[in-house]
């Protein structure tokens, strides 16, 4: 009988410890005290042991366990990483010393160091792993605004250089050379303009150039208004910088798009408003409206402060007012009217 007892009593026990040890077995790992889990660099989702705290020297079998895992090898306590021995080496060298341009074209990815790479989950739910290059181009070549500087063709009017008028000899006819189909040299386009223009501006209103950003110019029905030798337009006055400052430099000129384009003219007046450079017929490239810009004409135009040029006078033709702007387009040539009005952005960009 009490052989019985001790039977059943040790059949007890050991249904017990089953119990026990299958409730520990069906427990999943990532849930137990003492792991955590890790993403790898094939997307596969691994489990690891923490180690306890203690000297690593004392637990040389957690190595093992790091390696199996695929982690990099730890340093061990108290053991200097890459640069700390670099520095403890000595000074830095010609030989040694890292090099910041290299660094940046290589993606500031030091020699020894792995390919930078994300997690991501695709669309099944499974982890993947993507390996990217940092964009190493330089802020000239990430910024289109940054771009090498080609100059606008355009028409461009200068003072004509006066050589003085020879004395006509005695019984000269004047009408000579309607005669012999000599067509006299045309008046300079810059003299005419200059006729009635542009001392009566000196009273308007104007606006200072501003350095750093592109500020805008708008030219709208409440800009003042002048009779000019190419026709009657609204205009703006912007006082430039000053030529002691700097001697000249390279404008980006964006004409915005708003039912319609303002094609403009400019004229660069000296210190008392006499005109010293006309500008027309500006060969600007169109760029049409996107999502998150509107269209626009744009040109670069040079401009001389140490030359004596104080003032930029924007205004617009009778003629270019009658014609309008073409541009393909992916469903066939689109047509942008010219209107009298418009609002423009200048930027300043030296080399």
């Amino acid at each position: 009988m009490v052989l019985m007892r001790s039977v059943r009593l040790a059949g007890c026990v050991l249904a017990v410890a089953l119990s026990a040890g299958c409730q520990l077995g069906g427990t999943p790992i990532e849930q137990r005290d003492g792991y955590f889990t890790w993403v790898d660099e094939q997307g596969q989702v691994r489990y690891s042991r923490i180690p306890e705290a203690e000297s690593e020297s004392e637990s040389p079998e957690r190595e093992d366990v790091a390696e199996t895992a695929g982690l990099p090898p730890k340093r061990a306590l108290g053991e200097p990483d890459a640069a700390s021995k670099l520095e403890d080496a000595g000074d830095y060298t010609t030989e040694n010393y890292p090099d910041g341009e290299e660094l940046a074209r290589d993606g500031f990815i030091r020699p020894g160091q792995r390919q930078p790479y994300y997690t991501w989950r695709d669309a099944n739910g499974i982890v993947r792993v993507s390996y990217y290059k940092p964009d190493t181009r330089t802020e000239r070549e990430r910024n289109p605004d940054m771009a090498p500087l080609n100059l606008t063709p355009a028409s461009v009017y200068l003072p004509r250089q006066e050589s003085g008028e020879a004395e006509p000899v005695a019984g000269h006819d004047p009408d000579a050379f309607a005669v012999l189909g000599i067509e006299r040299e045309p008046e300079n386009v810059l003299t005419t303009f200059a006729g009635n223009c542009c001392e009566a501006l000196s009273n308007k209103e104007f606006q200072h150039w501003q350095e750093g950003r592109e500020f805008g110019v708008r030219i709208t029905e409440d800009s003042p208004v002048y009779d000019f030798s190419s026709g009657e337009s609204a205009f703006q006055l912007v006082a430039l910088p000053s030529g002691e400052f700097t001697h000249g430099f390279v404008t980006r000129l964006r004409s915005y798009a708003h039912k319609g384009v303002f094609v403009p003219t400019l004229a660069f007046l000296d210190r008392d408003f006499r005109p010293v450079r006309l500008i027309t017929d500006l060969v600007m490239d169109y760029y049409p409206e996107t999502w998150r810009k509107r269209g626009y004409l744009e040109a670069w135009v040079p401009v001389f402060p140490g030359q004596g040029e104080r003032w930029l006078l924007v205004l617009t033709r009778s003629e270019d007012l009658r014609a309008q702007t073409v541009y393909d387009a992916d469903h066939g040539p689109v047509a942008i009217p010219h209107v009298p009005y418009g609002e423009l952005g200048l930027t300043t960009f030296e080399e």
